[in-house]
């Protein structure tokens, strides 16, 4: 698999990862080995996890696969932290939480550092600069090699890194940004990836299948072994299953039939070249759905193919966006 670097960084990540949300809930140890071990065998390096997915049994799984059945020194692990099950508080941007939260996952994980670790979200209860800090504890002592941040709106990531570029060499710059991003959720485009583009960031899209609509799978029903058949992830697919994705979708699954390849394929392909992504993640049910987003590593859409994509799935950005004086 082609390997990228990671924003302006020396890091290099596959250009596909595999996601863990589902690793210990919904997803057993032994789907979650035979996935890991066929993305490692394709070349795969970047596994993301986080600290809350499957209430701390993502990454606790993860790690006891490392240990004996793919080699820590090939995988690239990316975890999160800040994310809380708190009604009252969604977020825990402090020092003091991050920091036991990250001592917390490389337990779990039984590694000693983890190569990007990524605060959660930004917490509007705790001063920007004490969250970065973390992040600069964390690879100062060699915990993490790389920082990034997630769920970040354009703002919030502008000033997050241009702060850490503003002390080079006391503070670590941002790697990356992960955030949602597929033919069905555009919004990254308005501010995200314009400012990650400037600021030397590498974009890691989660969900870049649509929630999973954008295989084409619930066109016309729901599958009962399906996430939007999931009493805890309905509601998660729900929000893309309206007109407009109907009609986007209908355009993907026409492209794929015109290039004799799936609809998956073709959506999976569209994010991944997008300018400034690095690698998309794809959470997997099973070792054959992974081994078919894999497999859209031969493949490289047409121009007009692209053109037609955009088109159809443009979203709506006006002032202050677009040129004004045209407006």
């Amino acid at each position: 698999m082609e390997q990228r670097h990671l924003g302006r960084t020396g890091l290099r990540v596959s250009r596909i990862g595999l996601g863990t949300l589902t690793w210990g809930r919904d997803t057993d140890e032994h789907d979650a080995a035979d996935m890991l071990k066929a993305f490692w065998e394709a070349g795969g390096t970047l596994v993301d996890t986080a600290d809350v997915y499957g209430d701390g049994e993502a990454e606790y799984l993860l790690g006891q696969l490392m240990d004996g059945l793919v080699p820590r020194r090939d995988l690239v692990v990316s975890t999160k932290a800040g994310s809380v099950p708190d009604p009252d508080r969604r977020f825990d941007g402090s020092r003091g939480h991050l920091l036991a939260a990250l001592d917390a996952s490389l337990a779990r994980l039984g590694t000693d550092y983890v190569d990007l670790w990524h605060i959660h979200a930004y917490d509007p209860d705790t001063p920007l600069e004490e969250t970065l800090h973390a992040l600069d504890l964390a690879v100062g002592s060699g915990r993490a090699r790389y920082g990034g941040v997630s769920n970040f709106c354009g703002w919030q990531l502008a000033k997050a890194a241009t702060w850490q570029l503003a002390a080079p060499g006391v503070r670590t710059r941002l790697a990356s940004t992960q955030m949602e991003y597929s033919l069905l959720q555009r919004g990254v485009e308005r501010e995200v990836l314009p400012a990650a583009l400037d600021l030397g960031m590498g974009l890691l899209p989660s969900s870049p299948l649509g929630r999973g609509v954008l295989t084409g799978k619930y066109r016309h029903t729901t599958p009962p072994d399906s996430r939007g058949a999931s009493e805890h992830l309905a509601p998660f697919v729900e929000p893309y299953l309206d007109d407009t994705a109907t009609r986007i979708v209908d355009a993907v699954t026409t492209a794929a039939d015109g290039l004799a390849v799936t609809p998956l394929q073709v959506a999976l392909a569209w994010v991944r070249d997008r300018p400034g992504v690095a690698a998309p993640i794809v959470g997997a049910r099973n070792a054959q759905q992974l081994t078919a987003a894999l497999s859209v590593e031969a493949l490289s859409l047409p121009d007009e193919i692209c053109r037609a994509l955009d088109d159809v799935s443009a979203p709506v950005h006006r002032y202050p966006d677009h040129d004004w004086s045209t407006l």
